[in-house]
C-alpha cells in the first residue's frame, strides 16, 4: 500500500517527485541504460473507470494524467467486455473484424470447442487468434523484441510468432510482482531488451464485479494498482530508462445485481435454443429447426432488453457480421442483466460491463506519458482501435490495416 503521505499530494507538475514520494523501490543504476532507448509500454487496469481517477487514491496515475497525454472518455468496441477489447487494442480492427467476439465463443471451423479463458488448450490454440496481427507478433517479425506480462492472446503462437518474453497468465501473481518480472526483461543486454512491453491488472474489475463499481473495495483495487504504477516508475528511474508509457482500461463497469435480471426462459422455450453467453448482452443460438420459434420470442418489445438478428444489429455497434457471433444477440438496459433462469439470477454479480459502447458506464480510461508525448495535454473522446496505430508508431514498425487512424491521437506526439 502507499505511503499516507502519498494521499496528499497536490502539485502533480512535480512528477517525479510526487512517484518517487510512492514507491520504496531501491535506486540502482542500470550499466546499460541508454538515452536512446525509450521502451513502449501498454499498461492494462481491466475495468477500470475514469472517474475512479477522482477518488483521492491515485496520486501516480493521476500526476502521469496532468503531467502527460489523457482523454476524458475513451470508447470501448461492442460488446465492452475484455478479450475482445483487449484484442482491439493491440490490432486496431474491431471485434467483429479479428474474430474474438466474446469471451465466450464458439466456431463452427472448430467444432466441440468453447472457447473460454477457463478453456486452457482453447486459449492456447492460434486459430481463435490468427485473424489478426497482434503488436507484439507484427513487431517481432520486424526485429523489435517484446515482453508480454499478460495480455490476452499472448500465451498463443499467433501466425506462429511469440513474444521474445511472456508469462502464462496467474490472477493469483501480485501486481508488484507482474511489474517486477517486467522490470527484469529491461535488465537484459541491451541487445535483448524489449522495445515493446505490456503488463496487465485485473483486480480492479474483480472488485467491481464481486462488490459493485460504487464501493470501498473498488477504491481499495485502485489504489492497489496505483501503487504497482508508482513501483514501476520507480523501477524506470532508477534504471535511467524514459520509457513511452500507455495506460488504458478495456472498458468501465456499471452497478448491477439479482434484482434486475432478465429471464430467458421467462420469454422462450429453453428447448429451443442453446446460450453460449449471458450478462449484460447474451449470445444465442437456435437449436435446428427452431430459428423461426427463438425469432418469434426473443425479437418482440421486451422490458429492459432488446434482441436482434445478427444480421440486423445496428450499424453503430459494427458488430454481427463475424461467423463466431450467435444467431441472436440480446442486449440489456446497463445495470440489467439477462440470464437463463432463476438460478443464475441469484448468482448475478453486484457490477457488469458490455453494454452499448456509448453508454457513460463503460467508458474506458487513456492515459499517455513519456519522451514521445506533449505534456498537459486533453484528447477529445475518441474510439479505442486508435491506441493501436499509436502503438505502432511509437516502436517505429509500419501499422498494419486497421479500423483506426493514427489522427486520434498524432496531436499528442513531440514528433
Amino acid at each position: 500500500m502507499m505511503k499516507p503521505s502519498c494521499k496528499k499530494i497536490l502539485n502533480y507538475s512535480l512528477l517525479s517527485l510526487a512517484i518517487a514520494g510512492c514507491s520504496s523501490t531501491p535506486q540502482q543504476t542500470v550499466s546499460n541504460a541508454d538515452d536512446n532507448y525509450h521502451p513502449v509500454i501498454l499498461v492494462s487496469i481491466d475495468g477500470f473507470k475514469p472517474d475512479y481517477l477522482t477518488r483521492g487514491v491515485t496520486p501516480t496515475l493521476n500526476a502521469l494524467a496532468t503531467d502527460g497525454v489523457r482523454t476524458e472518455a475513451m470508447r470501448p468496441s461492442f460488446p465492452s467486455i475484455t478479450f475482445p477489447n483487449h484484442y482491439t487494442l493491440v490490432t486496431g480492427l474491431r471485434p467483429d473484424h479479428h474474430g474474438i467476439v466474446g469471451n465466450t465463443m464458439e466456431d463452427s471451423k472448430i467444432p466441440g470447442v468453447r472457447f473460454k479463458l477457463s478453456n486452457k488448450e482453447a486459449v492456447l490454440d492460434r486459430r481463435w487468434w490468427d485473424g489478426a496481427e497482434p503488436v507484439w507478433v507484427t513487431a517481432e517479425k520486424n526485429k523489435v523484441k517484446t515482453g508480454i506480462m499478460f495480455w490476452p492472446g499472448s500465451e498463443a503462437a499467433i501466425h506462429g510468432v511469440r513474444p521474445s518474453e511472456y508469462r502464462p497468465f496467474d490472477d493469483k501473481l501480485a501486481p508488484a510482482t507482474r511489474v517486477d518480472t517486467m522490470l527484469s526483461w529491461l535488465d537484459k543486454p541491451a541487445a535483448d531488451r524489449p522495445g515493446f512491453l505490456t503488463v496487465y491488472f485485473d483486480q480492479v474489475d474483480h472488485a467491481g464485479h464481486d462488490f459493485g463499481p460504487d464501493t470501498k473495495e473498488v477504491t481499495d483495487a485502485a489504489a492497489g494498482v496505483d501503487a504497482a504504477i508508482a513501483h514501476l516508475m520507480e523501477g524506470l528511474r532508477a534504471r535511467n530508462i524514459k520509457a513511452n508509457i500507455v495506460i488504458v482500461s478495456d472498458h468501465g463497469m456499471a452497478s448491477t445485481g439479482p434484482e434486475r435480471t432478465i429471464l430467458l426462459d421467462q420469454i422462450a422455450d429453453p428447448a429451443s435454443y442453446d446460450v453460449v453467453n449471458y450478462g449484460s448482452y447474451a449470445g444465442i443460438n437456435p437449436k435446428p429447426g427452431q430459428e423461426a420459434v427463438v425469432a418469434n420470442a426473443l425479437l418482440k418489445k421486451h422490458e429492459h432488453m432488446q434482441c436482434w438478428k445478427k444480421e440486423n444489429i445496428p450499424e453503430r455497434f459494427h458488430f454481427g457480421q463475424n461467423a463466431r457471433v450467435q444467431r441472436f444477440v440480446c442486449s440489456a438496459d446497463v445495470g440489467w442483466l439477462v440470464v437463463p433462469d432463476a438460478k443464475a439470477a441469484t448468482k448475478a454479480n453486484r457490477g457488469s460491463h458490455g453494454y452499448d459502447n456509448l453508454s457513460k458506464e463503460m467508458q474506458a480510461l487513456f492515459i499517455a506519458n513519456g519522451p514521445a508525448f506533449k505534456k498537459a495535454t486533453v484528447l477529445p473522446p475518441f474510439d479505442n482501435v486508435n491506441v493501436y496505430p499509436l502503438l505502432m508508431k511509437l516502436i517505429k514498425v509500419p501499422a498494419l490495416a486497421s479500423d483506426g487512424n493514427i489522427d486520434a491521437t498524432k496531436a499528442t506526439l513531440t514528433d
